[in-house]
């Protein structure tokens, strides 16, 4: 059935899971727990003060494998869900690869990418605990114009510390954001303690997300009245168990097609939207149904967290007030190069993502931008849709597989996650097509100091 697979297989409206799917529950080992800087596991309490309560429960539950999807959430995702499973025919003749290459398309809607999953989500237990506000880091802008999308919905108010160099070369972004009544800041910034702090050590900063969260954190907690919390897009268990709906549209859609992927391939650079995509194909390689279906992580080569980082316990922002995760990171004190153009700039990586890599079900791979935004300006050519630099990771990777493929003459079937559309990342497409864009790989001694930042934590690490 899948020769004649259609060009886009939506499924209906009521195909749209009232379930999301928390992969930590098949896991034969659990991420570590998160802790506190002192090396205690961290309770329900400890969060509290930073996140909404149910989204704690959330993020604490190892073992609740289905988590209901509140009506009022489920009736935004109808608005623009579900998304389309679409068979790249063009790509794939172009390649001349036997391969059948598949991608879920995740950007019809505002923020045009995957993040409104999750920030719907958010937004709304936001409200359901009637607070009055809440706030959020956001790197190349898609997280925050989710966010603010989400936010004015239910009618919460937003602050997003938006990394500099993305406020500066991304424009468009912050202006959709104050369109929805988001109140949108350049981090580091002089609004906080922690980023007056960094502007006093790094005046020149062009920011990093570890920065801006710091910020945002700080500002959630000085909300009046206790009725602030903060958000975060990605990195954590609830965005990985929200992101599990485009796992499970993907998953429903492949029954139909009577098909199955050999390959799943997702960027990487919090980890939730791979984590999303992949998780019930992982349940079944994890149960040993699937057990060669493999799992592919692509990164940006100027920061490799997975590819080159560290597995330990690290702080989730720069200024050190949040508490600690294990996962694969370059040191909280990491700062990514200027140079960089995607979003995929964060110094860590999801818990559960990092422990699937340590564990041997995931692999790894690290890009340079160039290579990336030559396979998405092909991409683009042959299937008509621009893609954010940070999908064209998993474009390229996608391509490098289907090319291997018309190599041996297999037949593989390929997965990935198109996360989102690239419109407003035109000044790095023009950097590109100009022949102005440059690659960077942080050197041994850039990585150092930023594992220097790396916590030592008595009887842990």
């Amino acid at each position: 059935m899948t020769e004649n697979a259609p060009h886009r297989l939506y499924l209906r409206e009521d195909q749209i899971p009232a379930q999301w799917y928390n992969l930590r529950a098949d896991m034969p080992e659990k991420p570590e727990p998160i802790r506190l800087p002192n090396g205690a596991v961290a309770t329900p309490e400890d969060l509290a003060p930073v996140f909404c309560d149910e989204l704690v429960r959330q993020e604490l539950d190892d073992d609740t494998a289905y988590f209901d999807i509140p009506e009022p959430v489920r009736e935004m995702y109808r608005i623009y869900r579900p998304s389309p499973l679409c068979r790249a025919y063009n790509l794939e003749r172009a390649l001349g690869t036997p391969a059948k290459i598949y991608y879920k398309f995740e950007g019809n809607n505002t923020s045009g990418s995957h993040k409104l999953n999750s920030a719907i989500a958010q937004a709304y237990y936001a409200k359901a605990q009637e607070l009055t506000g809440i706030t959020t880091e956001t790197g190349a802008g898609q997280w925050g114009t989710a966010l603010a999308e989400a936010a004015d919905h239910f009618g919460i108010d937003l602050d997003v510390f938006m990394v500099k160099c993305s406020y500066e070369q991304k424009p468009f972004r912050r202006n959709i954001m104050e369109t929805f009544k988001a109140n949108v800041t350049p981090s580091p910034s002089d609004t906080t303690a922690i980023g007056r702090k960094m502007l006093a050590d790094h005046p020149d900063s062009t920011g990093s997300l570890g920065t801006a969260i710091s910020e945002a954190v700080e500002r959630a907690l000085n909300i009046p009245e206790n009725k602030g919390r903060y958000t975060l897009g990605s990195v954590l268990n609830q965005v990985v168990l929200h992101q599990s709906v485009i796992g499970l549209e993907s998953y429903a859609a492949f029954e139909e097609l009577g098909a199955y992927p050999d390959v799943v391939i997702g960027c990487a650079g919090g980890g939730s939207n791979l984590g999303g995509l992949i998780a019930p194909f992982m349940c079944d390689k994890l149960r040993g149904e699937k057990p060669d279906t493999r799992f592919v992580a692509v990164e940006p080569a100027s920061c490799p967290s997975l590819t080159r980082g560290r597995f330990a316990y690290d702080f989730a922002d720069t200024g050190q007030t949040c508490p600690l995760a294990k996962m694969y990171t370059l040191g909280n004190g990491f700062q990514p190069s200027p140079d960089h153009a995607g979003g995929l700039r964060y110094h860590g990586m999801s818990p559960i993502v990092s422990k699937l890599k340590h564990d041997g079900y995931l692999e790894a791979v690290a890009v340079k931008q160039t290579d990336v935004f030559a396979a998405a300006v092909e991409f683009a050519r042959l299937e008509t849709i621009l893609p954010a630099p940070e999908s064209a990771h998993a474009i390229f990777q996608a391509m490098e597989e289907a090319r291997r493929c018309a190599e041996t003459g297999e037949a593989k079937t390929i997965l990935f996650g198109l996360t989102g559309t690239g419109y407003f990342d035109m000044k790095a497409y023009d950097a590109f097509n100009r022949g102005e864009m440059a690659d960077h790989e942080p050197t041994d001694e850039e990585l150092a100091a930023g594992f220097a930042t790396i916590p030592h934590i008595e009887g842990l690490q």
